[in-house]
């Protein structure tokens, strides 16, 4: 019986993410050598500071992130003022999706603790997608009301999510990165 060798985190690291940022970095850089040649310096990278990073649990977005700095970095040397700031936009578009999917995973606890009435206004217009006027016809209330308990709602939210995280924003508003508070056990 051969035995069995426990993989690193290095090696989770390289086996679980190396097609995927192949693939994110091939989106973005349409040469596949260079690609390959980025993967390389983003998994150097994330192996020489993976001691660095506090949170184990979000080791995907800090290893995209170093992946966009190193787009950047490629474009930079390459075009340093054309291509740059198209790199930047799509860095944070990125960043955005990625953080905005953490933080969904957030908010459903987050949203469990509102009361009923504003909890199920908020779940129907943001969740489900339904216009103020068809929250209002489902819960049997005039629009007025259904609009006052989705922006309650919102609001309460808004709330309970700053007390539990600290929020960082971008160039144009949008959501970047987020840090929980020690206190928080939501995210």
């Amino acid at each position: 019986m051969k035995n069995a060798v426990l993989a690193t985190p290095s090696d989770r690291i390289w086996n679980e993410y190396r097609t995927r940022l192949h693939r994110f970095i091939l989106s973005r850089i349409k040469d596949p050598v260079v690609a390959e040649d980025i993967v390389q310096e983003v998994l150097l990278k994330a192996y020489e500071h993976l001691g660095e990073l506090e949170d184990q649990q979000k080791i995907l977005s800090w290893i995209y992130q170093i992946t966009r700095n190193a787009i950047v970095d490629y474009y930079r040397k390459r075009n340093p003022t054309e291509a740059l700031y198209e790199a930047l936009v799509m860095q944070e578009m990125d960043m955005k999706e990625d953080v905005e999917k953490d933080l969904a995973n957030c908010m459903a606890p987050l949203l469990e603790r509102l009361p009923s009435r504003y909890r199920e206004a908020v779940r129907l217009s943001e969740m489900n997608g339904l216009t103020q006027k068809e929250v209002a016809l489902k819960q049997g209330l005039s629009l007025s009301g259904a609009k006052s308990r989705v922006q309650r709602g919102r609001q309460m939210l808004k709330t309970a999510l700053l007390e539990c995280c600290k929020i960082e924003l971008g160039q144009r508003g949008s959501i970047v990165d987020y840090k929980p508070n020690k206190k928080c056990s939501n995210c």
